[in-house]
């Protein structure tokens, strides 16, 4: 049976488990600003959010490289056509949202009112964008990209929702080895 690399296995995880804290932390912080008691608390969450979205950022890049290079292991030859035509275009849409995603909440931070600085994990600034800071309609701009933020988050768990889904369908129902490709830590389906 033919696994994913463990690079491309790293990765993954690592991209997951930070988009789901980012999902519940961009959730939760959403109402916690405007509220008094929570405000504090969540400014500091938005200061982790950032980090941690900078870096799915430089992970999803690291794992696009890699998938470029390193051909993924086949999806088994049982599976109809059109669930390997949905499997992959899942997996290309997590990329354009894994990629988009930051980048407009790069872009809500550099057309910001309040103009604060990203400080990733409290060990550098990152820098705003510059065009988009000093754009005469930032505080439109903003608007937008924040409405843009939103969908795609919402847009992230329908393809969370469906990723995760179809992994258990295999897993459990179809009972072959397409999620230990990407789980090392599972047995091999004996009668897949």
């Amino acid at each position: 049976m033919s696994r994913y690399s463990t690079v491309a296995v790293i990765l993954h995880w690592l991209i997951a488990l930070s988009v789901i804290a980012l999902l519940i932390a961009g959730f939760w912080m959403g109402g916690a600003i405007r509220k008094p008691e929570t405000q504090a608390v969540a400014f500091e969450v938005f200061q982790l959010h950032k980090s941690l979205g900078l870096t799915v950022l430089a992970l999803t890049l690291a794992r696009l490289a890699w998938r470029l290079g390193h051909r993924p292991p086949a999806l088994p030859d049982t599976m109809p056509r059109w669930q390997k035509t949905a499997a992959h275009a899942t997996a290309w849409a997590f990329y354009a949202i894994l990629l988009v995603m930051p980048l407009s909440g790069w872009a809500i931070v550099s057309t910001s009112p309040f103009g604060l600085p990203t400080m990733w994990f409290g060990l550098f600034e990152w820098p705003h964008i510059a065009p988009l800071a000093e754009a005469a309609n930032a505080q439109q701009l903003n608007a937008t990209f924040e409405e843009v933020h939103e969908l795609l988050a919402w847009g992230t768990l329908g393809l969370l929702f469906l990723h995760v889904a179809g992994a258990l369908k295999h897993h459990f129902i179809d009972r072959d080895n397409v999620l230990v490709r990407m789980a090392p830590w599972l047995s091999p389906r004996s009668n897949a």
